[in-house]
């Protein structure tokens, strides 16, 4: 446990908060929370109060849930005031809080044996106030792309277009008026968190002046309304490298959702579709190619083109291939992403006409007749 935990998680309930399950998936959540988000954004409810607040709300259960590490910690903390820490609870019943019950109690972990649970609470009881809050990171994006085998081997660029919460160009995402600034927060002096005195102990929990972002808008900017983002479309290109897989997921850093209160902006994830090649297929880093050859070629031999990537090369068929024989060209495969490529696998099939001229059949039942049945070795024919 990293002792980021606050006083909220035990007072609020951040899965209702967002309307989801507790065993929602992280794809569910951030669904939850842009559908929200985007109902309750000052762009869509000027002037509302209470919009606003509920975008606070909504952004800080995201904060919470969106993150896995954290989301542990918090379902930990949750169920742990459910079931009354072991005797944390107390008179207080279940998730009551130090002080409120007459004390503290933890059944096993007596005086400086508490391990994880003191780990847990260290950054709740005491100095929790002290240290700065600061906004937190925007939501991360997802988008698909797809491209052609080809620009999969030799790398592409593509453009992008989002559309949703995006800084707000007018105050450069402060949330401030043009020509003033954010100031830092009288409450909380900047750290974005409160100190709370029940009994023996001290909490901290996030300033409600700032929303512990550790500073306030004076004069909000009258774009975003203060929120530092406005809804827009936003274009640019992103380069995809050679030898790109399919289903491959590249990160664009700070190309996400702006942060709330001025937060960073989170990530841009790109899932890239390569379209299938008509001869070519993959195994990694290595191409495959199924290559057809006649029965006298695979008989007696034979040197054989086989088309690449970067044009025809040579391919020597010995004699008395079979028909499934794999062979490895080295070099010819999908670029490496460390340099170098793969190697081209070439299968070869033997192909049987399904039509014969009057001369081939001629000779072909020659060979039939001259020639000893392959089943003998398997004693079905003498």
């Amino acid at each position: 446990m990293n002792g980021d935990v606050r006083r909220e998680w035990f007072e609020k309930d951040y899965y209702q908060v967002l309307g989801v399950a507790k065993n929602a998936s992280a794809a569910d959540v951030k669904k939850a929370y842009r559908k929200l988000a985007q109902k309750h954004h000052p762009d869509a409810n000027p002037g509302s109060k209470e919009a606003e607040e509920r975008f606070k709300e909504v952004s800080a259960a995201y904060d919470v849930l969106g993150d896995q590490e954290k989301r542990a910690q918090y379902d930990r903390v949750r169920d742990m005031a459910a079931s009354g820490f072991g005797g944390f609870g107390g008179r207080g019943g279940p998730g009551a809080w130090p002080g409120a019950g007459g004390g503290v109690h933890v059944e096993g972990f007596p005086g400086e044996g508490m391990g994880d649970f003191g780990d847990l609470f260290g950054g709740l009881f005491g100095g929790g106030a002290g240290r700065r809050r600061g906004p937190s990171k925007g939501p991360d994006l997802e988008t698909q792309v797809r491209i052609s085998f080809e620009d999969a081997m030799t790398g592409t660029t593509v453009p992008i277009q989002i559309k949703g919460p995006a800084m707000c160009e007018t105050c450069r995402g402060s949330g401030a008026a043009p020509g003033t600034s954010p100031v830092t927060c009288p409450q909380c002096r900047g750290s974005g968190a409160v100190a709370m005195n029940q009994g023996p102990f001290s909490f901290s929990r996030p300033c409600p002046r700032c929303g512990g972002s550790g500073r306030t808008v004076e004069t909000p900017c009258p774009t975003c309304h203060g929120s530092g983002n406005v809804r827009r479309t936003r274009k640019f290109s992103v380069k995809i490298p050679a030898g790109v897989r399919d289903g491959a997921r590249i990160r664009v850093g700070g190309r996400g959702e702006p942060g709330p209160a001025g937060g960073r902006p989170g990530d841009l994830f790109v899932a890239v579709h390569v379209a299938a090649h008509e001869l070519f297929g993959r195994k990694g880093s290595d191409l495959t190619l199924d290559l057809p050859v006649t029965f006298s070629e695979a008989a007696l031999g034979a040197n054989v083109k086989v088309p690449t990537l970067n044009g025809p090369v040579t391919l020597k068929v010995p004699s008395g291939t079979p028909s499934g024989k794999t062979f490895r060209i080295r070099g010819k495969g999908a670029p490496r992403q460390r340099g170098g490529s793969g190697d081209l696998l070439v299968t070869v099939n033997v192909d049987v006409p399904a039509k014969l001229s009057k001369h081939e059949r001629e000779l072909l039942e020659q060979l039939r007749e001259s020639a000893d049945s392959p089943r003998k070795r398997m004693g079905a024919e003498s």
